[in-house]
């Protein structure tokens, strides 16, 4: 197993969640197991001697591999959600992608001060939803935070609004 076969797994589904999206499904990768443990394994590997106590997985796909990852790492692991799906007290966070606007949220007591973070998501486009993410970690007092998505989409450079803040380790790039 390697990268590639991981890349021709994944289907790309045109005109998703609107004209001129071409929408990265990894449910055609996942589905596989001999995949789902070749990428847990390979980011599990590549975070083990961080020191991460704490993995958070952005809704809805991060939570996938996320809960998979605090497993491996023997983290514990928070779900960063969608607007009112949480059901204690949370932070917010608003920002722009590159189809409209979206907030996420985390539980105020998700993090402890000093914690040592992974951010998962499974794909990288403009950054927004990340960023946003990351904001509340860091606003909650994450002593460091690393991010990882499954894909990356080089050509929107959402790279470029998170490498200021986060270490971001993207396995699949197109």
């Amino acid at each position: 197993m390697d990268i590639n076969a991981v890349k021709q797994a994944i289907r790309d589904v045109p005109d998703f969640p609107k004209p001129g999206i071409l929408f990265k499904d990894i449910t055609t990768a996942i589905k596989n197991p001999e995949i789902v443990s070749f990428l847990s394994k390979h980011i599990a590997d590549y975070y083990r001697n961080k020191g991460i106590n704490k993995v958070a997985g952005i809704e809805s796909r991060g939570f996938i591999f996320g809960s998979i990852l605090a497993l491996q790492l023997n983290a514990g692991f928070i779900p960063v959600r969608k607007p009112g799906k949480l059901p204690a007290e949370t932070l917010k966070k608003t920002y722009s992608l590159e189809y409209g606007e979206d907030a996420v949220e985390i539980h105020k007591d998700a993090i402890n001060p000093g914690d040592i973070v992974l951010l998962h998501d499974d794909l990288l486009a403009t950054g927004g939803t990340a960023l946003a993410a990351l904001e509340l970690l860091q606003e909650l007092g994450a002593k460091k935070v690393y991010t990882n998505f499954l894909i990356e989409l080089e050509f929107l450079k959402g790279i470029e609004r998170l490498k200021e803040y986060t270490e971001v380790y993207s396995l699949i790039k197109y």
